[in-house]
């Protein structure tokens, strides 16, 4: 009997055993193939949330309700046929697409030119084009207008406000005007400043959960990591920016390390459950933040619970002139999320990682140790979140108060569901997020869109992820959402 696991495939249903390389797939696909595979349920699951997010966006714009009454007061008889006639064709097309056997008579049996997915969507697109001609003649047409206006103007000071404007960047670029420069790139500056504490806590959920582990206090974590960076920034003086910034960065892992090696103590030593255990540390990191901030490191000369600044050169480098906040955290993050990647998917450590997070039980029956695992993973988790809190301190704010994070902790975990719980998909998803959070104030103050409705979008996306099913009967997508792992323990049956 040997020591060592079969991982398995399956769909729900046990397969005969057949040993595989976990590096490597049974059936060998193209790169882009795999690629495809891997993101086309995050990108679907968004771009159907980004139209969800403009159906209510147009819904609960006040100015059309007020061009549809005008509208209908001179609506004649021919045009209310047009309109229920349009509300009826879109109906229609929109029962044939999801559910196509209750229209037979379209039913393409053998074709080698028209699939049935194709047939599908040619009746969707034809049903919505009917639709919109019926609403113009029957004398709707500034209804569509409205409409269209208000998601267009929504979503275009979204991208405006969290990008910028591309014709001002170059010719900001072609003056050589560094104030210019720094001002025509502070939309896509600020993406990027809220995004990289996303990539940090992201990566810290990710790794948990690749080990099995919910980690639900990456938020206390990323406090006690700024509370760590703090202390280290201003309480140590007259080094050299070059060991200085090392060491406030190094101080704030180490305050996520320690936070996160309490529920790790508790889960290998008493197999107490993680998620009550980091739940409550937050609230233990918040009161104890507070009671530190309104007494030992209070700054002198203020009454609002803020600490010291931190000394000057204990403060990431910024790429522009201010206002613009861009800063080495960004490039750090990345490079970690590279680490992160090469240590997951490259080490011996991070094998073991994966395999105890897909079964521990046969992981324990190869002879790997769970414990030391959990206490690795839980570590790592928490000097990450900790980093995050490093990096608004000596990247943004240079010092700490009682609202450093905004709920990037608890961001994190959808996050990280959507990056697919890997170091690059959370890359993707952490500048998606930043993105979205960077254009909604501007998509707030112009197009006067509740941001909330990005909170929507986001939720939207993720419950998405998280039912598969749903984008595969919305796109009509044949194949595997996800390969399930079954580890089964030697040769036996």
């Amino acid at each position: 009997m040997s020591e060592s696991t079969l991982l398995m495939k399956a769909d729900g249903q046990t397969r005969k055993n057949k040993t595989i390389d976990p590096n490597n797939t049974e059936r060998k696909q193209g790169l882009a193939a795999r690629i495809w595979m891997t993101i086309r349920m995050p990108i679907l699951a968004f771009l159907f949330s980004i139209l969800a997010g403009a159906f209510l966006i147009i819904i609960t714009d006040l100015n059309l309700y007020k061009v549809i009454d005008k509208a209908a007061e001179s609506m004649t008889v021919l045009g209310k046929v047009a309109i229920i006639l349009a509300f009826v064709i879109l109906i229609a097309s929109l029962v044939f697409y999801f559910y196509p056997k209750s229209l037979t008579l379209f039913k393409l049996r053998g074709s080698k030119i028209l699939t049935d997915t194709i047939v599908r969507v040619i009746g969707l697109v034809l049903g919505i084009l009917i639709f919109i001609v019926l609403l113009i003649l029957s004398g709707w047409k500034d209804v569509l207008m409205t409409a269209l206006n208000s998601a267009t103007l929504a979503y275009g000071s979204m991208l405006s406000g969290s990008i910028g404007s591309f014709p001002q960047m170059v010719s900001a670029i072609k003056s050589g005007d560094m104030q210019l420069i720094s001002d025509a790139f502070y939309s896509l500056s600020e993406s990027l400043v809220a995004a990289t504490p996303y990539i940090l806590s992201g990566l810290a959920v990710a790794i948990a959960f690749r080990c099995g582990i919910f980690n639900i206090g990456t938020e206390g974590q990323i406090i006690l990591g700024a509370l760590f960076a703090t202390v280290a920034g201003y309480g140590i003086k007259g080094l050299p920016a070059i060991i200085h910034i090392p060491l406030v960065m190094l101080a704030g892992a180490l305050g996520g390390a320690l936070w996160a090696f309490i529920p790790a103590i508790l889960k290998t030593k008493f197999k107490a459950n993680e998620v009550i255990n980091t739940i409550m540390l937050n609230y233990v990191a918040f009161r104890l933040s507070e009671f530190l901030l309104n007494g030992p490191i209070r700054r002198p000369d203020q009454t609002e619970p803020f600490s010291p600044y931190i000394e000057l050169s204990a403060r990431l480098p910024r790429f522009f002139l201010y206002p613009n906040r861009l800063h080495l955290g960004i490039i750090i993050a990345i490079v970690i999320a590279v680490f992160l990647w090469w240590f997951l998917f490259k080490t011996t450590v991070g094998l073991e990682i994966r395999l105890v997070g897909q079964n521990k039980n046969s992981a324990k029956y190869a002879g790997i140790n769970i414990n030391k695992n959990y206490l690795i993973a839980f570590c790592l988790s928490g000097a990450l979140a900790g980093l995050a809190g490093a990096n608004e301190i000596a990247g943004v704010n240079y010092y700490l108060s009682g609202t450093i994070s905004p709920g990037y902790g608890f961001d994190a975990i959808s996050l990280s569901i959507l990056g697919n719980n890997h170091p690059l998909g959370v890359i993707l998803t952490a500048l998606l997020f930043g993105t979205l959070r960077n254009g909604g104030t501007r998509m707030q103050n112009l197009a006067q869109v509740p941001v909330e409705i990005i909170t929507v979008v986001q939720s939207l996306v993720i419950a998405f992820i998280a039912a598969p099913v749903i984008i595969k009967t919305l796109f009509r997508l044949k194949g595997n959402t996800g390969e399930k792992l079954v580890v089964t323990k030697g040769w036996g049956k």
